[in-house]
């Protein structure tokens, strides 16, 4: 075998070497933005799961409270019209993480019903026999800790998003993203009117 022909296998080893490394590089990077794109899905249902807690709570909620403080119509209306807003099925499709502008209407209306929900228990401190109804306050109790749950699972899919925005961000995989059609994720704002747990004085 010629000098000229040994060298020529040589590069041609060599350049079958790369293009197996690159190619492997490739699906690596494609593959880590999927893993990271389905984690933001799950942490998405983790946060639709504490929602909808959250909506099936209420009225049981508005039903207790209505029985004692009838005549705070303006406050149970509120409630009620922000769940409707929301839905009483708070699930939604997966397309809203694409969408930044529908995503923020998710977000304004779970917003508006969590502060819907502070002044209901907030009008309930003038209501003593309500304070001490057992349903009212295992409802109470219950609320509090889905509201907790939900800025938990918030944060988490902050977090899941974060990761994934700054994967597709960086180079080379930047490229790979564009080519796979993988776009940024919109994030939960925080609102802290609305989406601290409502604080409510029992003594």
């Amino acid at each position: 075998m010629s000098k000229g022909m040994k060298t020529g296998l040589i590069v041609l080893a060599i350049i079958v070497v790369l293009g197996i490394m690159a190619y492997s590089g490739f699906v690596g990077a494609y593959n880590n933005i999927v893993t990271m794109e389905e984690g933001v899905t799950a942490q998405w249902g983790q946060v639709q799961n504490v929602y909808q807690r959250r909506s099936d709570l209420i009225p049981n909620l508005v039903a207790t409270v209505k029985g004692y403080a009838s005549h705070e119509a303006e406050v149970l209306e509120s409630v009620t019209q922000a769940r409707s807003r929301v839905g009483g099925t708070v699930t939604v499709s997966d397309d809203i993480l694409n969408d930044p502008v529908a995503f923020k209407r998710y977000q304004q209306a779970q917003n508006e019903l969590g502060g819907a929900l502070q002044r209901l228990l907030m009008v309930t401190e003038n209501y003593p026999e309500l304070k001490a109804n057992e349903s009212f306050l295992a409802l109470q109790d219950q609320l509090e800790g889905t509201e907790n749950r939900i800025t938990v699972e918030r944060k988490r899919f902050n977090d899941a998003v974060r990761a994934f925005n700054t994967a597709i961000r960086r180079f080379p995989a930047s490229l790979i993203a564009n080519m796979g059609g993988f776009r940024t994720k919109a994030y939960f704002e925080a609102d802290s009117n609305a989406q601290s747990a409502p604080q409510v004085s029992f003594e």
